[in-house]
């Protein structure tokens, strides 16, 4: 790809969401918010954990994304019996009586981890290394990930028997904490009208694995003005109980708040979103847009915000 200046490319990107867009909602219906979200965190070199009840087209979701964007894709079904190798892969001796690496599902450009809270921590620590540092190892060989690497996790909020936690760690590792709600009777009535006939839906693939990685670096490129971090860092800190910027909100409702990653993720999600939308640089409202998708799972409420019932999101708004 050439391009005469940044500005030209910004305009190409702006152009590219705009197709992927229309070309997924073909198949996934009454979800923009959802399908937004989810580029913005492709683009900004993020993960994403998808929270929702059984039978929101997740699945479904995750594979036309990979399709429009020319990516391998992989779906691993997590289980409390799945092992680190499972995911990773193993050694095995070959005709020849020689060590072979077999690569395991984690060596795709987008990771479906379906119910990942329901493998032990021991695999979860696998995957937590793939998310962070893009490579794995094996057997004490470190294997790289090939670019672009994206995960993107569900969770199903209902059934909890059977499950393990995930520990913050992880929890930080994605930018994005998505909810996914039901749709609307409009929505649904569209889903089985076009699901339940015998129509293909053909789609086209808009964008490529080098195109994506292209864009990525230039999302790093892009300037952000004083202000906007300055809102930005404020923002992340007024979470922390007890911190310079804490406020009365923060010491009524919180137990503990977002560290320097939610930083770094509201500034990377406020500026894709501001070129996703036209926009050559970042403002307030940016970072306000992708604000409760970075912070809602980096707070933990106290005792006082569940006697009362406030939700995360509410302490978010009164935050923002």
């Amino acid at each position: 790809m050439k391009f005469k200046n940044e500005v030209e490319a910004v305009d190409a990107l702006k152009k590219k969401h705009d197709e992927l867009l229309s070309e997924i909602q073909k198949v996934i219906y009454g979800q923009d918010e959802i399908v937004s979200q989810v580029l913005i965190s492709i683009f900004s070199q993020g993960h994403c954990l998808l929270v929702g009840v059984p039978g929101l087209a997740k699945t479904l979701l995750v594979n036309t994304i990979s399709e429009v964007l020319g990516l391998d894709y992989k779906r691993i079904q997590f289980t409390p019996d799945l092992m680190p190798s499972d995911i990773v892969g193993m050694e095995i001796l070959d005709k020849e009586r020689q060590f072979k690496f077999v690569k395991g599902p984690l060596f795709a450009n987008i990771i479906l981890a379906d119910e990942i809270n329901r493998t032990p921590p021991k695999t979860q620590a696998a995957l937590l290394e793939a998310m962070q540092e893009k490579s794995v190892t094996s057997a004490g060989v470190r294997y790289k990930l090939d670019e672009p690497f994206f995960v993107l996790a569900t969770q199903n909020p209902i059934e909890q028997e059977g499950t393990y936690p995930l520990p913050e760690a992880q929890l930080d590792r994605f930018m994005f904490s998505l909810w996914l709600d039901y749709p609307k009777f409009e929505d649904e009535l569209s889903i089985v009208r076009n699901t339940t006939t015998d129509k293909q839906i053909e789609l086209k693939t808009i964008i490529s694995a080098k195109e994506i990685v292209y864009y990525q670096q230039l999302i790093r490129k892009i300037p952000v003005n004083d202000n906007v971090l300055k809102y930005a860092v404020s923002l992340a800190a007024k979470t922390r109980p007890g911190g310079e910027l804490s406020n009365e909100v923060t010491e009524k409702y919180l137990k503990w708040g977002a560290g320097p990653r939610a930083s770094q993720y509201l500034v990377l999600g406020a500026k894709t979103h501001a070129v996703l939308s036209g926009k050559y640089t970042p403002d307030i409202e940016d970072v306000k847009a992708v604000a409760k998708t970075v912070l809602r799972h980096r707070i933990i409420k106290n005792y006082k915000a569940e006697a009362e019932g406030i939700s995360v999101e509410e302490i978010i708004d009164k935050l923002l």
